[in-house]
């Protein structure tokens, strides 16, 4: 898939308790990664509705989405310089509230993660940057 213009995506750092949630990618780009769960923008559809369906594909949970954590522009080209995949995705904070997490759509494989054992998943930097934006904010609510 080589786009005409950049696709616009959503992702969630999604916390239950003290607890943040991570999948494994099932599909490329960054097939067996470990990330955010997340995926495209429906046309018609708002950002928090695309964040709402996309966790609940891919991980078969209800979440209460919460403010704009920030962007993350992953562009890959392939080995003759052109442009494979080109993405804006905004990252928002969602809260569990209810469901069983249970792969489904694009994830390999789920876990609820403590944020002491993160150093165990390899993060792109951008992901842990928006884990810990979250952080920062489920630390400082009341």
């Amino acid at each position: 898939m080589y786009p005409a213009r950049p696709m616009v995506g959503v992702g969630a750092v999604v916390w239950n308790g003290q607890q943040v949630l991570l999948e494994r990618r099932g599909q490329p780009p960054a097939l067996g990664a470990w990330s955010l769960p997340g995926g495209l923008v429906e046309t018609g559809e708002t950002v928090e509705l695309a964040v709402q369906r996309e966790v609940r594909e891919e991980c078969n949970i209800e979440v209460e989405v919460g403010p704009l954590l920030g962007l993350f522009q992953p562009i890959q080209h392939d080995p003759d310089g052109r442009v494979r995949y080109h993405f804006v995705v905004l990252d928002f904070i969602a809260h569990y509230r209810s469901g069983e997490i249970q792969a489904g759509d694009d994830a390999a494989d789920l876990c609820w993660v403590a944020p002491t054992d993160l150093a165990r998943y390899e993060l792109l930097p951008a992901t842990r940057e928006m884990i810990d934006r979250a952080l920062a904010i489920v630390r400082a609510a009341p």
